[in-house]
């Protein structure tokens, strides 16, 4: 640790409105980079979340934190979507009449199981053929950029 002399009051004031100022500095590069992954969160959680369900789903009856889980274990851990995201996107697919939610044991409502409707079936079909030439396009961008940045 370096040693600091501060003779006199003004000096010191200064090194503490210097100090204040490069932890300002950090703190705005922090906050940066915490937007930066938000933003890239909410691409998976906005763009892919929903369609992701809806597939998890269209492999028969689940929960939410169970949906959760084996997104988790399908992307190898790269992806794991809190169950706080779930829920609520349950509910609304719920509402939307593409899910439906059972509760297990209806006078104990332990947990609740979601299947796909066959409203919701179609509409995961539809989804799915919309989604596939934008999830190749951009494969293709990423492959280009990554290629431009590290190869």
């Amino acid at each position: 640790m370096a040693d600091y002399d501060f003779s006199n009051i003004e000096d010191l004031k200064a090194e503490e409105k210097r100090l204040h100022e490069e932890y300002k500095q950090k703190l705005l590069e922090l906050k940066k980079v915490q937007k930066e992954k938000e933003a890239v969160g909410q691409v998976f959680a906005k763009g892919l979340l929903p369609i992701y369900v809806l597939y998890i789903l269209s492999m028969g009856p689940t929960n939410g934190n169970d949906i959760a889980t084996k997104i988790t274990e399908r992307t190898k851990g790269l992806w794991s979507p809190s169950t706080g995201g779930i829920y609520p996107l349950l509910k609304k697919l719920e509402k939307d009449g593409l899910v439906v939610g059972e509760w297990d044991n209806p006078k104990k409502k332990n947990q609740k199981l979601y299947s796909l409707t066959p409203i919701g079936e179609k509409e995961f079909s539809y989804r799915k053929s919309l989604l596939k030439p934008k999830i190749e396009e951009s494969l293709k961008v990423f492959r280009l950029v990554y290629g431009d940045l590290y190869l």
